[in-house]
């Protein structure tokens, strides 16, 4: 099985560190993130992985270079323009069999083998890693009528959302969804396959799993890997 990491964003919401750094690399510890995601695709018996890359590619090159050392094979896959979080995939050969899709930047314990597993008894052409979120609005939220008529008045509400974790299985026939060299993000291509009758799934995971796209969140996650290193890297992630 081949998994692609995306791994090309500039990382913005890291800036100023993903000026001179790319986010896949990153320090968690004493690994950057990246590392740890291809250790993980690694217990779980993927040993085939495409890079797509961008900002700073050479880094990464430099950094990785064909993953002998890891134990796995790497191959980079780069974009000459941005692409989004999906159009990316549409450069990848090879994609002929079902495949793993995961943000550069993700630290979870996921079980990927369950996930693939789910996949397949859902028979679907997508399955969508996700994770129950809570978001609290620190202020009173008004609702009002078309007359100006104060009609609700909640503070402070706590919402509740299924969130994507930016990690994905898809089957190859999604590819005829992406077209080549053009720019197009995740939530779009769902849109178009569900609008197409496609079968996409949810796989609910109530573990462990952070993304790191801000400063605050990232400070989390490194103190959490120091905390539970041994629940990221270890065999469970792949059983």
């Amino acid at each position: 099985m081949k998994a692609v990491v995306l791994a090309g964003g500039k990382g913005s919401r890291l800036a100023p560190y993903t000026k001179i750094l790319p986010k896949p690399l990153m320090p968690i510890s004493d690994m950057p993130i990246l590392e740890v995601i291809l250790l993980q695709l690694k217990a779980a018996g993927i040993n085939d992985v495409v890079l797509t890359v961008g900002h700073l590619s050479e880094l990464l090159h430099a950094f990785f270079r064909d993953g002998s050392q890891l134990g796995i094979h790497i191959t980079y896959s780069y974009e000459e323009c941005p692409l989004g979080t999906a159009g990316p995939i549409a450069l990848v050969p090879g994609l002929d069999e079902t495949f793993m899709v995961t943000n550069g930047d993700v630290l979870t314990t996921l079980n990927l083998r369950e996930l693939v597993r789910f996949h397949h008894e859902q028979k679907a052409i997508a399955t969508i890693a996700s994770h129950h979120r809570q978001s609290k609005i620190d202020l009173g939220v008004i609702k009002k009528d078309g007359d100006c008529r104060i009609t609700g008045y909640i503070e402070k509400p706590v919402y509740d959302f299924l969130v994507s974790m930016g990690m994905y299985v898809f089957e190859p026939a999604v590819l005829s969804y992406i077209p080549r060299d053009e720019y197009l993000d995740f939530p779009t291509l769902v849109q178009k396959l569900i609008a197409a009758g496609e079968r996409v799934v949810a796989y609910q995971f109530d573990g462990y799993w952070e993304d790191l796209g801000r400063p605050d969140d990232y400070e989390r996650a490194s103190q959490d890997f120091e905390n539970m290193r041994s629940q990221f890297l270890s065999q469970p992630c792949g059983d």
